[in-house]
């Protein structure tokens, strides 16, 4: 075995097909289905059943699985002690974000971190804060600049960077934009935008109105913040927005008992060496926190 067999067969377990897979490590399908003859010949077993198109591990590739993903941690931890050696910020630093953080956020950070670091090259996923977290979790990205899970994940160290206050919105021509005061159960009257159930976002919502004994009802649920506040504003439902986003087209409304707000950070696994280009970036991102946040740490221990 070797660290070349070993992505290749990382990539085909996590992707579930060798053509994915090879996309994902920009190798051909061919080339990836010889690194796994050549593991599956090494160890005189089959790792992956292949029926039409599916591809599933077999009982001897689910019990290969945690060995490999440790065998190239250990690797990755090794070659980024010997980067920490030379001091500079170099190599490829895989990074997850919201599209809203990286439209909204980042575009700052990104152009001071490329001029300061010309030798890091950048591998930034655009993808949902709980995807994000996961793949940081899992090994699959050094770092994630997301919005922070509502509760602690003992895999993962947590740090704000941007308090991000919540807004109840409609359209201008919506009934509640003129209706004078508003209270939660005229808002539980008309159906919402939101995002999907199992974003860190639409827990928060949901958790609020729930303590007033409220549910929301979900016409229709995207999890691009962009998309839904046009929907908002030709009158689909009322949302709930980053304030950041208020402008002409919405109305914010004043609900009494009701404030809502989601912290905005970086995560980064708990036992991983950090690179030297990760420790770059959480240095940079830092310069970015409140003062009173600047010590802020949403779980224990680095």
């Amino acid at each position: 075995m070797d660290f070349q067999t070993l992505s290749a067969f990382l990539a085909v377990a996590d992707a579930g097909s060798f053509s994915a897979a090879g996309e994902r490590l920009f190798l051909s399908q061919p080339a990836i289905s010889k690194r796994i003859a050549t593991l599956e010949a090494g160890l005189d077993q089959p790792l992956f059943d292949r029926i039409g198109r599916r591809v599933t591990l077999t009982d001897a590739g689910r019990a290969l699985l945690p060995y490999a993903r440790r065998a190239l941690d250990d690797l990755e931890d090794a070659r980024r002690a010997l980067t920490h050696l030379r001091g500079a910020a170099s190599g490829r630093l895989t990074v997850g974000t919201s599209h809203h953080i990286g439209l909204h956020r980042l575009p700052a950070v990104l152009r001071q971190f490329t001029r300061r670091h010309p030798q890091v090259d950048l591998d930034l996923s655009f993808m949902d804060s709980e995807q994000a977290c996961e793949a940081v979790a899992a090994g699959r990205l050094e770092l994630g600049i997301v919005t922070l899970p509502l509760t602690p994940e003992p895999r993962l160290h947590t740090e704000l960077i941007w308090p991000d206050p919540l807004a109840v919105v409609v359209g201008v021509d919506h009934p509640l934009a003129h209706a004078g005061s508003v209270v939660l159960q005229d808002l539980a009257a008309h159906p919402a935008v939101l995002p999907d159930h199992q974003t860190y976002t639409h827990r928060i919502v949901r958790k609020a109105l729930a303590s007033h004994g409220l549910t929301p009802h979900v016409r229709l649920a995207t999890n691009y913040l962009e998309t839904l506040k046009m929907l908002v504003g030709i009158g689909l439902g009322w949302s709930v927005l980053p304030a950041s986003m208020l402008d002409a087209s919405l109305r914010p409304l004043t609900l009494p008992g009701l404030q809502l707000s989601r912290t905005l950070g970086m995560v980064w696994h708990q036992r991983r060496t950090r690179s030297q280009a990760a420790e770059a970036m959480i240095t940079l991102l830092r310069t970015q926190q409140p003062a009173s946040a600047s010590a802020v740490s949403l779980s224990p221990g680095m």
